[in-house]
């Protein structure tokens, strides 16, 4: 439940069952009341019946009628089958939300010392491209989780594994060196991670012509793949680093700083930040030598051609390549060894969340089972946040082919959009230059982190970024917009001189669902975090305002007659607003006070 209704009622209803029933019960189920029935408060009976042998509806009125009699703030009830229905007073919501205005912070749970420290990995991009749509999603998903996990009273390290080793980069190095002519992000113009992704596409198309070439020379298309020259270079130039030639390496360093620079402005244009990073260059070799202690203690075993493999079977999977049979490592073998780093430097981790594509599903049921097999207990601590790709309306990304939607190029067109839309709604008439050129950011990012975040970490996305900078509906500009409103409206109201409301004893309907409302945030954020689901807090966030919306435009807050009226609904406005700033915050999405 939101408001805690359990420890207003546990004590008088389990009177009631020891004075007429003679038995005990201390654990009852509460829901809101659904809106087709009177009531605000529902207790479920018929959990009861296992206690007490009577027809649901006899107990239910006897119930009714014993709080009636006995709690001053049960105004009536009504039964529905096994549902009982109860009416509660003005002045209990009141109360209710005088506890809530009172409340610093409210609904987050202060981090303290002893509290369990949580990981929390995201982005963990490639070296051999920009970020784009798809590691927006990743971004925004990992660093909402993180906050909402701090929000939970968790102390949160936010971290990221940077694939910077292995075939894919090397690709990119092989084109740099054969068709770069010694291009720079400097001579070029381009980002970083720009310049080393236009290399990747550049290999693709080359290694498709030399197929090409091949298959006319009468190869098998599967042979072709493997003896184009191209890719044979990236397979020499693999083995070359890892046996650390100097020329290989130094040229890996410098791609790789190109790429470094680049994602930093890419993650401060999105507005998320890290607090560790792991490179999987130095985590490799630690995930090679738990493989030799996999073989040793023959959890492993070995192919005739030397490949390392796992055999899952008897627990339902299948075998699983750990090393190839030239020794590189692949995946599995960096992940095995980030694994057991993080727990060498944080000794106090008490769980990780891996924020990856639902694609990897199998690859984190492989790896959890491996750690387990290995004897890591803490392996049971380890979950895979799974999210569903996003799409655009021309269809699914593909980086190699150079196809994908830059993140960098998307936040430029969003707040391109915000600026339009904001200027032909008249948003922004109000604001000099420099707070429209910050408002339209802030307008952008919103929209996009919303639009994003209010959809089930599961589910798949057809991003529109149109439909997402929309000041009407289920939006991050509508939310944006509201909490303006308020922001203005207690400006007016001069907020440090609020009055009481002690001696208020009525509440208009809309008032009372907004008290409601404000209720549901405590657990909605503690859901969220057990759920690790943003789309929570999104959808919780657009409810308040909705709400909020209705009171505002039905309930005149300034103009009452009545002072403590006035101040209460000025204090309702004030909580409002703190709660639709707190919520996004954990969304990493910033609210404007104008517009």
């Amino acid at each position: 439940m939101s408001i805690n209704y359990s420890q207003h009622f546990t004590p008088t209803l389990t009177l009631y069952f020891e004075e007429m029933h003679q038995v005990a019960v201390s654990e009852f189920e509460f829901q809101n009341t659904r809106k087709e029935f009177e009531g605000d408060l529902t207790l479920v009976v018929f959990p009861l019946l296992r206690q007490v042998k009577v027809k649901p509806e006899v107990l239910a009125e006897g119930i009714g009628n014993y709080l009636v009699t006995n709690l001053p703030f049960v105004e009536g009830f009504n039964v529905v089958k096994g549902f009982l229905n109860l009416v509660l007073s003005d002045s209990f919501y009141i109360g209710q939300f005088s506890n809530v205005y009172a409340t610093d912070n409210y609904g987050h749970r202060p981090v303290t010392k002893d509290a369990s420290t949580i990981m929390v990995e995201f982005s963990s991009p490639n070296t051999n491209k920009p970020l784009h749509l798809g590691h927006i999603r990743n971004n925004v998903l990992g660093y909402s989780v993180a906050k909402i996990l701090e929000a939970n009273g968790k102390q949160v390290i936010k971290t990221q594994i940077i694939n910077d080793r292995g075939i894919h980069i090397c690709k990119s190095m092989v084109a740099w060196e054969k068709y770069g002519n010694d291009e720079t992000p400097e001579s070029s113009g381009l980002k970083g991670d720009q310049l080393v992704g236009k290399y990747y596409v550049k290999f693709d198309t080359e290694y498709k012509k030399e197929i090409t070439a091949l298959v006319a020379q009468g190869q098998p298309e599967e042979e072709a793949k493997q003896n184009a020259p191209l890719l044979i270079a990236a397979q020499e130039m693999l083995r070359k680093w890892e046996a650390n030639d100097a020329t290989v390496v130094n040229l890996w360093k410098t791609m790789n700083e190109w790429v470094y620079k680049g994602f930093e402005v890419s993650y401060k244009n999105l507005g998320v930040s890290f607090d560790s990073y792991y490179y999987e260059s130095e985590t490799y070799l630690l995930g090679k030598n738990l493989i030799e202690k996999g073989l040793a203690d023959a959890i492993f075993y070995k192919k005739e051609d030397g490949s390392v493999w796992v055999d899952l079977t008897e627990e339902g999977l299948d075998e699983k390549l750990l090393l190839r049979a030239d020794g590189t490592s692949v995946y599995m073998t960096q992940d095995l060894g980030t694994a057991q780093k993080r727990l060498e430097d944080v000794p106090a981790l008490k769980g990780m969340v891996y924020t990856v594509g639902n694609e990897q599903d199998y690859h984190f049921k492989v790896l959890f089972l491996i750690l387990k097999k290995l004897g890591f207990t803490w392996a049971d601590a380890l979950h895979h946040l799974s999210y569903g790709m996003v799409d655009l309306p021309s269809g699914k990304m593909k980086s190699r082919e150079g196809t994908v939607v830059d993140a960098d190029d998307l936040i430029a067109d969003m707040i391109a959009q915000a600026k339009t839309i904001s200027e032909a709604v008249g948003k922004v008439d109000s604001l000099d230059a420099k707070e429209k050129n910050v408002l339209f950011e802030t307008v952008a990012l919103g929209a996009l982190k919303y639009y994003i975040l209010k959809v089930d970490p599961k589910k798949r996305i057809l991003f529109d970024p149109a439909a997402s900078i929309d000041f009407n509906g289920n939006t991050g500009p509508f939310i944006q917009y509201t909490h303006a409103r308020i922001k203005t409206l207690l400006q007016r109201a001069d907020i440090q001189n609020i009055g009481s409301f002690d001696t208020l004893s009525q509440l208009d309907e809309k008032e009372r669902e907004v008290i409601k409302q404000l209720g549901n945030y405590p657990e909605t954020v503690a859901l969220a975090g057990t759920q690790f689901s943003p789309a929570l807090i999104a959808n919780y966030i657009y409810d308040l305002v909705k709400s909020y919306n209705t009171f505002y435009q039905n309930v005149s807050v300034l103009g009452s007659d009545h002072a403590d009226q006035k101040n209460f609904r000025i204090a309702l406005s004030q909580k409002v607003a703190e709660v639709i700033a707190n919520g996004c915050s954990l969304l990493g999405i910033e609210v404007p006070n104008r517009m």
